[in-house]
């Protein structure tokens, strides 16, 4: 029985999306993306068991793929789709091309799927990752609706910009299929010099999460992001 832990982890973190999405179609995006957090939390606890209890890899890796679809996929996409119905695309006067245009953000869905296929089956990437992580994505995508909830006013004008929301889409589905290395946050190992960059990564992101509060998230997967980038330059100059 034990062996299935990881795999009932799995089926709540899948739980939690199908939840999310209800959320979402009810207008309580703070709600789906507190869910989401919530999935994250047990999508990262899942693998660390399935190493400690040896549950099957294969069939791990095949339901957590699912999981991470829904959770990790769909979700972002339909959270911007919201996002764009909720902005202002009155300077766009040819109605029929506004319409249009509220579906792209599902572009991030369809991305994520590649994503995923590719991380399956790319043997380069179980130390590491290539391309962005479908969870930094989504932590990037639910941080949104947050802070608009949490700063009322203060980023509005920038978050419920059509154009902002549909760059955004561009620039997130580009880099989950970029061959960008970025290293994991899973731990084989304590020691500070094994894990430097994880650990300067943690405590940036807790200081910036004590200042900014969620409205840090997308600043700490840009510094992720930099940070795998200076490790892989470092590396192949040493």
């Amino acid at each position: 029985m034990k062996k299935q832990i990881p795999n009932f982890l799995t089926c709540l973190n899948l739980f939690c999306g199908c939840i999310a999405a209800v959320m979402i179609f009810r207008n309580r995006l703070d709600v789906a993306a507190y869910l989401v957090l919530l999935a994250a939390f047990f999508d990262l606890l899942d693998g660390m068991i399935a190493r400690r209890v040896g549950s099957n890899p294969d069939f791990g890796k095949q339901i957590d793929s699912l999981a991470d679809m829904v959770t990790f996929g769909f979700i972002p996409g339909a959270i911007l789709f919201k996002l764009l119905q909720m902005s202002d695309m009155s300077g766009i006067a040819n109605e029929d091309l506004r319409r249009g245009m509220q579906f792209l953000p599902f572009v991030v869905t369809i991305f994520s799927a590649i994503r995923l296929a590719k991380f399956n089956l790319d043997t380069r990437q179980s130390v590491s990752f290539i391309g962005l992580p479908t969870p930094a994505c989504t932590m990037v995508i639910i941080s949104l609706p947050l802070i608009l909830i949490q700063r009322p006013g203060q980023f509005d004008h920038i978050i419920l910009n059509h154009a902002f929301i549909l760059i955004l889409t561009g620039l997130l589905s580009y880099l989950l299929i970029a061959e960008l290395p970025l290293f994991s946050l899973k731990f084989k190992k304590f020691d500070f010099k094994s894990n430097a960059y994880q650990y300067i990564l943690i405590l940036c992101a807790a200081i910036l999460i004590a200042i900014f509060n969620l409205a840090a998230i997308p600043i700490i997967i840009i510094l992720y992001v930099l940070l795998s980038l200076i490790k892989n330059v470092t590396e192949k100059t040493n």
